[in-house]
Order: C-alpha cells, then sequence, then structure tokens
C-alpha cells in the first residue's frame, strides 16, 4: 500500500470515529431540548392550575367571608378599581371587602361560584391576565327558593411574586350571560 492510501484511510477512519461520536451527542442535543419543552410545558400547565386556584380561593373566601384568606391572594401594592373606586394597597382593599363588599356583609349568607367554562387565563412568562364572574347564590333548603342575588366579572393582572401568583391590579368588569361569555 503506499503513502498516499494510506493516509487516505487514516483521514477516513478518523472521519468516522468522528462521526460516530457526534451523532450521539447531537442525538442527546436533540433529547435535552425535548426534555426542555417538555419542562416547559409542564411549568406552563403548573401555572395554569395556580393561576386557576386565586378563582377558587376568592370565592371560597367569600363564600365564608374569609378576609384573611381573601387578602391572601393580593399583592402588597395592588390596585382594586371596582365600584369608581381606586382602592390602593392591601388596606384599602380588606377594608372595602370587609365594609362595602355585599357577599361579605355578615347578614349575606351566599354561596359564590364562577360556571368553569367562564373563566379565562391568558399567561405570559411570569405575568397573566385572569377573568371570572362571580355567580351569588342564597342557598336555601328548599332549592326552589334558592336564587341568584348578584352577578359580576372581574378582571386581575397577576403577577408571580416570589414564587406565588398574587393579583397585582384588579378592575372589575361587565358579566356575560351568554354561555359563550
Amino acid at each position: 500500500m503506499n503513502v498516499r492510501t494510506l493516509v487516505r484511510w487514516r483521514a477516513l477512519l478518523a472521519l468516522g470515529i468522528v462521526g460516530a461520536l457526534v451523532v450521539p451527542f447531537t442525538a442527546f442535543g436533540g433529547t435535552t431540548s425535548h426534555a426542555s419543552a417538555k419542562t416547559a410545558s409542564l411549568q406552563r400547565q403548573a401555572n395554569m392550575f395556580e393561576i386557576s386556584q386565586i378563582e377558587v380561593k376568592f370565592h371560597r373566601a367569600t363564600s365564608t367571608h374569609n378576609l384573611k384568606l381573601m387578602m391572601s391572594l393580593w399583592a402588597p401594592g395592588a390596585v382594586f378599581n371596582i365600584d369608581q373606586q381606586t382602592l390602593t394597597g392591601k388596606a384599602q382593599i380588606r377594608h372595602w371587602f370587609a365594609t362595602e363588599n355585599p357577599a361579605f356583609m355578615p347578614n349575606h349568607h351566599w354561596e359564590s361560584t364562577t360556571p368553569t367554562y367562564k373563566e379565562k387565563i391568558q399567561l405570559t412568562g411570569d405575568k397573566a391576565t385572569l377573568y371570572f364572574e362571580c355567580v351569588y347564590i342564597n342557598p336555601s333548603a328548599n332549592l326552589a327558593k334558592a336564587r341568584v342575588m348578584a352577578i359580576a366579572g372581574v378582571t386581575h393582572q397577576l403577577q408571580k411574586i416570589d414564587g406565588k401568583w398574587l393579583i397585582v391590579d384588579s378592575s372589575g368588569s361587565p358579566a356575560y350571560l351568554s354561555a359563550g361569555g
């Protein structure tokens, strides 16, 4: 075998070895990308669940007159635009729920809920918009006497702060009575 042929064989052998090593590493890179995409998808699902829990806790708080639970949903400097008022900070928001919100009135024992198809979430990174409707029902042992007392809509701007989704800005919104919202 001449020198030229030997150099070609060595070059082909080296190329083959490099190729044998590169292909698996490329595959691992693809797996890493796939795993990364899957992790991002799971994180988004977790965020969507945590955000939807704000609606659940909001209605649990109003149904049970639990101001502590209600206020746990709000960021310290939150703003709430409601009934032509702008409330700033948790103290003002808490005062409004305690003294002006009909659902929290001591003589009202309303149940509060949202039709799930009316909840809307838009998520972008560590910020989100959550819209839901509040349907307040005065329950009765006699179902024929139970009645809707109020319907309201609310749009919350949320932010993930220290790992927890909190309301940073909120506004009363129209409630849509149609099935499509």
